[in-house]
């Protein structure tokens, strides 16, 4: 069985939807998809079949303050507005297709951090209803600008801040030969978050995510090199970008969006033979 795994990293998620377009249009398919922040806000459009949703929606609204921006951010606590972003555009604005969704046989996990244990949480989600949107939203909700999401007995954030890349929670649940797409380039090592003063603050009653914030460059680090390993073994293959990627985690510049994605689409071109080859697709 095969899977794919998505990891997040805000706006650089573009690369990777520029990928899985390429693909999803040359009729690749995979088992599971299990994707983490923006791994699961666009990867979602791979169970429902719909290549250049992402990067159309991202373009479209990158400068309403409806959809995200300091505005959103003061106004109801996320930088990226919850019910317009995660609810209204999908709904009336760029139509997310919940029957092929619903239909799709494609395995989809979510990866969210609970901020009171500090540990992940893998959510499938096998029907679009409020809910699995709220799933989404919580995968991909960073601390700082984003408010904690409840969502059956969890109180939820990103997911990144426990399992940046599941693979090995990918190879639990029995995928054997995996596609993993990272969106930081070779030799990239994370340091700690610089960030951490304003975690401890806005997170204080929290105590178990801080700590997880605070130690999760060391938790990638850890994961890169994981991965690494089993690509030697050959038993899963890694795509990455061949160098940093210049977008910002809130972008508002569509040029930029589409040059990312751009980038993404070509490597999703480079790599369709031996991503063919490896998944064993006629």
């Amino acid at each position: 069985m095969t899977g794919l795994v998505l990891e997040g990293g805000a706006m650089r998620g573009l690369f990777s939807a520029g990928i899985t377009d390429v693909w999803m249009e040359a009729g690749i398919e995979f088992d599971c998809l299990i994707g983490v922040s923006a791994g699961a806000a666009f990867g979602c459009n791979i169970k429902s079949r719909q290549p250049g949703r992402a990067i159309r929606y991202n373009k479209h609204f990158a400068r309403d303050p409806r959809y995200s921006g300091w505005r959103s951010l003061l106004k109801s606590g996320d930088i990226f507005n919850a019910k317009f972003a995660y609810h209204e555009v999908p709904a009336k604005y760029d139509i997310f297709d919940n029957e092929a969704f619903d239909s799709n046989p494609l395995v989809f996990y979510v990866v969210c951090t609970d901020v009171e244990s500090g540990q992940p949480v893998y959510k499938q989600l096998t029907k679009t209803d409020y809910d699995c949107y709220e799933w989404i939203r919580a995968s991909a909700s960073m601390p700082i600008v984003s408010k904690v999401v409840e969502l059956e007995g969890h109180k939820l954030l990103d997911g990144g801040i426990t399992d940046s890349i599941p693979l090995a929670k990918m190879e639990e649940l029995g995928y054997e030969r995996n596609v993993v797409i990272l969106t930081q380039p070779e030799g990239y090592v994370k340091g700690p978050n610089r960030l951490m003063p304003l975690i401890r603050l806005s997170l204080r009653k929290y105590p178990n995510v801080v700590k997880a914030s605070r130690d999760r460059h060391l938790m990638y680090n850890q994961q890169l090199e994981y991965v690494r390993q089993r690509e030697k073994e050959g038993n899963t293959f890694v795509i990455r970008p061949d160098s940093a990627l210049e977008i910002g985690h809130i972008e508002h510049d569509a040029t930029k969006m589409q040059k990312i994605y751009d980038i993404g689409r070509k490597k999703g071109e480079e790599t369709l033979q031996a991503v063919k080859d490896f998944l064993r697709v006629v």
